[in-house]
């Protein structure tokens, strides 16, 4: 294992949810890990344009049905050469039904794909996956599917080494063996709750190679400490500001202010398991919340511009995003409105108890959220509390399994620039990301019709229908798209990438500082 010999660049995050296999990870605090350990045919430059990585070809006629050329060379930290079977395997154990890997509905475009996603699988694998030789496989897909080549440098597709399927695979997923252009920093890297630390894979051919010696991801108590941490020269380079700091971040950080717009959004969501929040009198509800927040009082005034009112259910910096989209008036602030639907919604039944709405405290929502509360309590004439678990985990936790009895915040980071990538985990009857319980074969339908576009234009056009579906039921409630900001040291270079990540392959230092003592976690 090679020793690093400058101190690693310190960075903020949290502890992710499940142990770090590609096909398994769902969350942003570890998608950015898997993006740093894992590289996949493409890899996304930093204003979202996809690059060939592991790719050396990508043939097609039909756009249905694809040759895949690897680069040749290319290894695993382990030693293991990369090949078509690590991809191969690698999809088809994502795919498959019994494997439970909570991105397996990425693998839906390819053929086969509905029989190994049953709970009692037909087959193993995917029929529409092939092997031809070490560096050639093939793709089959059932119907063209425009957003699937952009697609292929995200998490789900990254290959696995032979090692992942001669082992259990949370032991994998604790210290995972990638081809990235980080490798985790020896068997105890992962300190939970603290902190995981990675070094730069010294044998990595990719295009985003890394420039600093490794990058030590800190897992604070709170985005407080972190921005602490980083006044006091503690930290490397923060991708949050906490709420308190935002009317001084700029003057606190001078030169060292970072910002960027980004493909990140945030959502209220309100699962339809909740009592009264179901069917019609439950889409009226959700209509009457969503009309009875002021999210332009909100991102002006408390987010002094860091964020931006919500348009759509995806993000104003994607391609293809469209301002005014029919329906969108339902994001207004508009209290008699917001009344007027809530009193409909009670001809149903009346609305009984408290509404509760669950944060992590280790993300700094407390403060917008107990203001959106008193915008919602206010207009609406309810109780709405604050509900705070320590850690995203634990809330990202209890909302895949359908126990959270509550509405929670919620949010999307893109995977690869495509409002497609915002939706469909999001929306679709059987998405990965789909907390909430929402189901429309409507909008299905009109998803897959966006995916089927010969060109992106068109694309964009039918896309925009789908979310105009969205807009008249509210899976969730939009709330508004991020403009990243953060910091960096004085002695560091640092910048965000499309999706409000730091470029982390590309932070560098301009000096080379003396040896800093190693501190697990915040300060």
């Amino acid at each position: 294992m090679p020793v690093s010999p400058a101190p690693l660049i310190t960075v903020n995050g949290g502890e992710p949810q499940n142990g770090l296999v590609p096909t398994n990870t769902i969350d942003g605090y570890g998608g950015r890990v898997i993006d740093l350990i894992f590289t996949g045919l493409y890899v996304y430059g930093i204003d979202g344009e996809p690059r060939p990585a592991m790719l050396e070809h990508l043939h097609t006629e039909d756009h249905r049905r694809f040759t895949v050329t690897l680069r040749r060379g290319w290894r695993f930290t382990d030693g293991s050469p990369v090949t078509a079977h690590s991809y191969v395997d690698a999809w088809n154990f994502g795919a498959l039904a019994t494997n439970k890997q909570l991105r397996s509905q990425a693998f839906a475009p390819i053929q086969g794909y509905d029989l190994v996603a049953q709970d009692q699988p037909r087959a193993r694998t995917l029929n529409g996956l092939r092997v031809v030789d070490d560096h050639t496989f093939t793709i089959e897909l059932t119907e063209p599917n425009i957003d699937f080549v952009l697609a292929l440098g995200s998490a789900p597709f990254k290959p696995l080494p032979q090692a992942f399927f001669a082992m259990p695979t949370e032991a994998f997923g604790q210290c995972p063996i990638g081809n990235g252009p980080y490798l985790m920093a020896g068997p105890t890297a992962w300190q939970h709750d603290r902190h995981i630390d990675l070094l730069a894979n010294p044998s990595y051919p990719g295009p985003d190679a890394a420039r600093n010696t490794g990058i030590s991801i800190r897992f604070p108590r709170t985005i407080e400490d972190s921005y602490q941490d980083l006044l006091a020269g503690r930290l490397d380079v923060l991708d949050q500001i906490p709420d308190t700091a935002l009317a001084t971040w700029r003057d606190d950080l001078g030169e060292r202010a970072m910002r960027k717009p980004a493909a990140l959004n945030k959502s209220l969501a309100v699962p339809y398991h909740l009592p009264h929040f179901h069917g019609e009198e439950g889409r009226l509800r959700r209509a009457a919340i969503s009309l009875a927040i002021d999210r332009h009082h909100l991102t002006t005034r408390l987010f002094h511009a860091t964020r931006l009112p919500s348009q759509d259910f995806t993000a104003q910096s994607l391609p293809g995003f469209s301002a005014g989209l029919p329906g969108s008036d339902v994001l207004r602030h508009d209290p008699e409105a917001a009344r007027e639907l809530w009193a409909r919604a009670e001809e149903f039944a009346p609305y009984r108890g408290t509404f509760e709405i669950a944060h992590n405290q280790d993300g700094a929502h407390d403060l917008w959220i107990d203001l959106m509360g008193q915008q919602i309590a206010g207009t609406l004439g309810i109780d709405v509390r604050a509900v705070a678990f320590p850690t995203f985990k634990q809330i990202r936790d209890r909302a895949v399994a359908k126990t959270l009895a509550c509405a929670f915040r919620k949010g999307w980071r893109g995977g690869h620039p495509s409002q497609i990538d915002f939706l469909e985990p999001m929306f679709s009857s059987a998405g990965a990301a789909n907390d909430t319980g929402y189901r429309n074969p409507d909008f299905d339908r009109a998803l897959a019709a966006a995916k089927r576009a010969t060109d992106l234009a068109a694309c964009h056009t039918l896309t925009a229908r789908a979310q105009q579906i969205l807009l008249a039921d509210l899976p969730v409630i939009p709330l508004w798209d991020y403009v990243a900001i953060g910091g960096h040291g004085p002695d560091v270079r640092a910048e965000f990438t499309w999706n409000g990540l730091p470029d982390y392959p590309n932070i560098t230092r301009r000096t080379a500082p003396a040896p800093r003592t190693h501190v697990d976690g915040a300060s």
